[in-house]
């Protein structure tokens, strides 16, 4: 067990620093909408969806509707449903921890996941991937937890920290889109960002957004490489 332990520690480092980052800047910016570090510890356990959670703070303080909430946070996670459905095969024999590893699977712990470890032989997978996506969210924890009770000592203008989470992606939509042969994919969803955000505004755009673009790949069809 400890080999399993050592081997997710360290397959789980590179999510380390950035858990650490963006669930650091996810602390400020829920204890900046003038909530507690109870409230930080509380999503990052329960609800563990890192982008989502920077939606959340937006939601709570907005006083938007449970419907909206809901759709949004549905949409928001739409891509896990995909995730899921490629996971069956490896999460079908995993027993008692079948529900978190469902719960934890987030983007990265997908990752790690996919490219099992070669030196994990295949009776000690199931507890190779509870610890990865456990670590993962321990990593994320204590970076929430840690902004916001930095949050709380620490007086400063914590404008702009909430664009921590669009760096990533915009990071990691370029290093898509330069290894990419194709890129149909993410021109629909640019094009479909801008004009929702034109005609429905930044407050309602999200949704008929990624509405859209569902619909929009599922005509196009294209290759799983695409992006």
């Amino acid at each position: 067990m400890k080999q399993i332990i050592k081997s997710a520690f360290i397959a789980t480092i590179p999510v380390l620093t950035g858990y650490l980052v963006l669930g650091f800047g996810f602390g400020i910016v829920i204890k900046s909408a003038g909530y507690g570090i109870f409230l930080a510890f509380a999503m990052s356990l329960l609800i563990y969806a890192g982008s989502m959670q920077y939606v959340a703070v937006g939601l709570l303080t907005g006083g938007v509707s449970l419907i909206t909430t809901a759709l949004t946070t549905l949409i928001v996670n739409a891509r896990h449903l995909f995730y899921g459905i490629s996971m069956l095969s490896k999460y079908k024999d995993t027993g008692k921890l079948k529900p978190y590893l469902i719960f934890a699977l987030t983007d990265e712990t997908y990752s790690l996941v996919c490219n099992d470890n070669p030196n994990i032989k295949p009776e000690q997978r199931t507890n190779y991937y509870f610890f990865v996506s456990l670590f993962n969210q321990i990593y994320w924890i204590l970076g929430s937890v840690i902004g916001a009770l930095a949050g709380t000592l620490i007086k400063f203008n914590s404008e702009g920290i909430d664009f921590a989470l669009t760096a990533l992606f915009l990071t990691v939509f370029l290093e898509q889109w330069l290894t990419a042969k194709k890129h149909s994919s993410a021109i629909i969803g640019v094009v479909a960002s801008i004009l929702c955000l034109i005609i429905f505004g930044k407050e309602n755009f999200l949704i008929p957004t990624m509405l859209i673009i569902t619909l929009l790949l599922c005509l196009c069809k294209e290759e799983p490489n695409d992006v």
